[in-house]
């Protein structure tokens, strides 16, 4: 009978730890919400199709506190930002509606318009009936949208027709190169911005689908958070072809001004789209989809910017080629800042045709969750987003 005893105990032992080991083969997996965002997520999977809610970190507001006018006294210095022209009118207003109805509403944030000449009465009359917040309407100086001195006429005239022959959108308007330049290295110079320290840009007919409840502003002061984006796109390289030269030659003059945690691996990704990288000369050309921006101007003020837009400038490619603002302002925060502190806002429904942002919420209306184009399935190849989840996280 004493053998027995240590037999039937070793028995039972086996039994536990079969047991366990059975356990650890079946037991389900931690889901994508338990574990945080800081696990990729596969990068041909688009995010908006997994759970998600609010970022964490967000204020609960009192709508005393958000009063229009002097009595919001919660608002921080912040502004709605739209350049926009007098015929853009109704586009506008359909943006305006949106944004007030899923959440300016509720912060009574102002609006700031700039055009590059007055504003009509009508402009101005229909735009304020929009919002209760204030408006305010801005002319730009003309020495901030004249094409400089230094560009040589002839040489843009013929720099466009071969930018049309690569068919590159809006090569021969004037007007689109002033304005990628302006809202690269200008905008921020304005008067009217002069005590603001953050700015969402909105341009006339996007749509917003989603109810945010929380101040956007206050989250990214609270959050240490410099730029905020929705859509992760591709540029055309045929556009940029000498951006990323230019760069480089830059940033070899000023190494102290490429920070530690940047996102050069994102800037530089040549797996995905190889062609892109090969035409830019090195730079994959995905940026910032910056029709939607929410951002702190500091940065634009910084030393760092001023001087990459400077030498951009002096450069040309503004108007010899098609420099956006977009691939611009990504290159800079993708070098120059740490790149933890450019904020995902998978919470914000967003469309500039043909792209979506399309959260997977309740709070959502009038958008398919995950959906990312119009319709046309060849566009989503044009996704960034699985690069700058994969290299920098979700945050």
């Amino acid at each position: 009978m004493a053998i027995a005893r240590p037999v039937r105990a070793l028995g039972l032992a086996a039994i536990v730890m079969w047991c366990f080991f059975v356990w650890q083969l079946l037991k389900p997996t931690a889901s994508l919400s338990s574990i945080g965002d800081s696990r990729l997520l596969p990068t041909e999977r688009d995010p908006n199709l997994d759970p998600t809610g609010e970022p964490e970190g967000i204020l609960t507001y009192s709508s005393d506190e958000y009063a229009p006018g002097p009595a919001g006294t919660a608002r921080i210095n912040a502004t709605l930002l739209a350049l926009v022209r007098n015929e853009e009118l109704d586009g506008m207003l359909q943006a305006m509606h949106d944004l007030e109805r899923t959440w300016n509403h509720k912060f009574n944030y102002p609006w700031t318009f700039f055009n590059d000449v007055p504003f009509t009465a009508e402009f101005k009359k229909r735009t304020q009936a929009a919002t209760k917040a204030e408006c305010r309407y801005e002319l730009i100086p003309k020495e901030h949208w004249e094409v400089p001195s230094w560009i040589n006429h002839d040489l843009f005239i013929e720099s466009t027709k071969i930018l049309e022959e690569q068919d590159v959108q809006y090569a021969t308007k004037v007007s689109y190169h002033q304005m990628c330049r302006w809202n690269s290295g200008l905008f921020y110079k304005h008067p009217a911005l002069a005590n603001m320290q953050y700015y969402w840009r909105v341009e006339p007919k996007v749509h917003f689908f989603c109810d945010v409840d929380y101040d956007v502003f206050r989250y990214m002061q609270d959050n240490n958070k410099t730029y905020g984006f929705t859509i992760n796109l591709y540029d055309a390289p045929q556009s940029i072809p000498s951006l990323w030269p230019e760069t480089l030659k830059f940033i070899a003059e000023h190494p102290e001004y490429v920070h530690e945690n940047n996102a050069m691996k994102w800037l530089t990704d040549n797996i995905r789209r190889p062609d892109h990288n090969t035409k830019a000369q090195g730079y994959s050309t995905c940026h910032f989809w910056s029709n939607f921006e929410i951002a702190d101007l500091s940065f634009w003020r910084s030393k760092a910017y001023e001087d990459y837009f400077n030498h951009l400038d002096r450069a040309g490619g503004f108007f010899y080629e098609r420099w956006g603002d977009a691939p611009v302002h990504s290159i800079a925060l993708g070098l120059f800042e740490d790149s933890s502190r450019i904020h995902w806002f998978r919470d914000i429904g967003y469309q500039h045709i043909p792209f979506f942002n399309c959260p997977n919420s309740p709070k959502c209306k009038g958008c398919v969750t995950g959906r990312f184009t119009d319709g046309q399935a060849w566009l989503n190849k044009e996704d960034c987003r699985p690069n700058w989840f994969k290299y920098v996280g979700m945050g």
